[in-house]
C-alpha cells in the first residue's frame, strides 16, 4: 500500500480551478479498485490518497493523470507502507489490499 501525500504549491483559488477534474480523477481510480481512501489535510494545505499498487512506479504512473499534477498545483510524496497492526474492523479490507499485490 502507498500513501500519496499531496502538498499544494499554488494558492487555493488555483486548486479550486482544478478540483472537479481532480475528483473525476479520484473516482476513476476508485472504480478500478486502486484507491482505498482519500481526503483533504486539515488545515487545507493538500491531501492524502491511500493507493493499492504493485510498486512505486505504478503509483507514479497514476499520479501523472491527476489534473493537480498536470497543472502543477501540488507536489507529491509517495510513501510505501505495510500495515503490520490494525483494528479488527479493518482486517477484511487490509487483507484484500495485500492480496491484490
Amino acid at each position: 500500500m502507498f500513501i500519496v501525500n499531496l502538498t499544494y504549491i499554488k494558492p487555493l483559488d488555483a486548486v479550486e480551478k482544478y478540483l472537479e477534474k481532480h475528483i473525476n480523477f479520484l473516482n476513476q481510480y476508485y472504480a478500478k479498485g486502486l484507491f482505498i481512501a482519500s481526503g483533504r489535510k486539515n488545515p487545507r494545505t493538500g491531501g492524502i490518497i491511500l493507493v493499492r499498487a504493485k510498486n512505486k512506479e505504478a503509483v507514479q504512473e497514476i499520479i501523472i493523470h491527476d489534473p493537480f499534477y498536470q497543472n502543477e498545483v501540488a507536489q507529491y510524496d509517495v510513501i510505501e507502507f505495510e500495515a503490520s497492526k490494525y483494528c479488527p474492523e479493518f482486517e477484511t479490507s487490509i487483507s484484500q489490499i495485500f492480496d491484490a499485490k
